[in-house]
């Protein structure tokens, strides 16, 4: 379904740039608006700005429950779904923030 929907905004693009009732500057933005709705994770900052906070506090409220539970004299073991949450998020991050393969090249 979303690369049937890509595949509309290309069309409308080309059908944009080839009308001639439009002048070249309308054409020039309407096609560079249709351009970035068709890619927002790679025009829009803030995706992976609030992904990383939201995966960050993640990760701190964690570590804070955490140290709380130890604090507190709690006798039962850590439970295995707050170690869940907490890998998760550390592996999320590293995988977010590490330099992608196809930049080296």
């Amino acid at each position: 379904m979303p690369d049937e929907a890509l595949e509309r905004v290309r069309t409308m693009a080309a059908n944009i740039a080839s009308d001639t009732s439009l002048a070249p500057e309308q054409k020039a933005a309407l096609v560079t608006s249709l351009s970035n709705i068709a890619t927002p994770l790679q025009t829009d900052r803030w995706i992976y700005r609030l992904v990383v906070i939201i995966l960050g506090l993640t990760l701190i409220f964690t570590v804070i429950g955490g140290f709380a539970l130890v604090l507190t004299g709690q006798t039962k073991p850590m439970p295995e779904g707050l170690i869940a949450i907490g890998s998760a998020a550390v592996g999320a991050l590293a995988g977010l923030l590490a330099p992608s393969p196809m930049s080296r090249q």
